[in-house]
């Protein structure tokens, strides 16, 4: 249970009120900062699963932490993001974002109890989603930095590109579940009604 992959996981959580706590800060270091601290959790995000593979260290905790710690770390950037720019703009893409989490974790929790999990299994267009999600965020905390305001343009287009990425990659696991939510298999065995 406590081996390097887990750990990984375990501080991107620790890191998530790191990053608030860093975002507010009023200096003109701390979007570089947020961001640093932002990226550091994305970066383990994808060393824990490489190393959990790499090393046959894959666990049950291991499991269950790692999209929890993913979920989470996106829809806290993604509300303190809103807050300090609370426009329809960002909150469209934010909306679909954190509603698409909520949507495929519940389908993907339904579909273990009726033995069907491996339906809506992540897809490699998950990974293309995260990996979107996760640059766009870090631009947008970056804002109106030195870099300026370009920055956080490109971010919003990012973020724009990952909602509808989110939003392709919800459709598939529905597309893919449909038999088992509209009752055409029993267990997700494929047997018909």
């Amino acid at each position: 249970m406590w081996n390097l992959p887990n750990l990984l996981t375990m501080l991107r959580i620790v890191l998530i009120p790191v990053f608030v706590v860093v975002f507010y800060i009023e200096a003109p270091w701390a979007p570089y900062a947020a961001a640093s601290v932002f990226g550091a959790a994305a970066l383990t995000d994808w060393l824990d699963g490489y190393l959990a593979r790499r090393w046959s260290q894959t666990s049950p905790l291991g499991a269950f932490l790692d999209p929890v710690a993913d979920k989470l770390m996106v829809a806290v950037a993604l509300v303190v993001l809103l807050q300090a720019d609370p426009r329809i703009l960002l909150a469209l893409p934010v909306m679909v974002i954190i509603g698409r989490e909520i949507t495929v974790s519940a389908l993907r929790e339904w579909m273990a109890e009726v033995g069907a999990r491996a339906a809506v299994a992540v897809s490699g267009l998950g990974k293309i989603k995260t990996t979107a999600q996760m640059i766009s965020i870090a631009l947008l905390i970056l804002r109106d930095s030195v870099f300026g305001p370009s920055v956080y343009d490109l971010g919003v287009v990012l973020v724009y590109v990952a909602a509808i990425l989110t939003l392709w990659s919800m459709a598939l696991y529905l597309i893919a579940a449909w038999p088992s939510l509209s009752g055409k298999t029993i267990s997700g065995a494929g047997e018909k009604n």
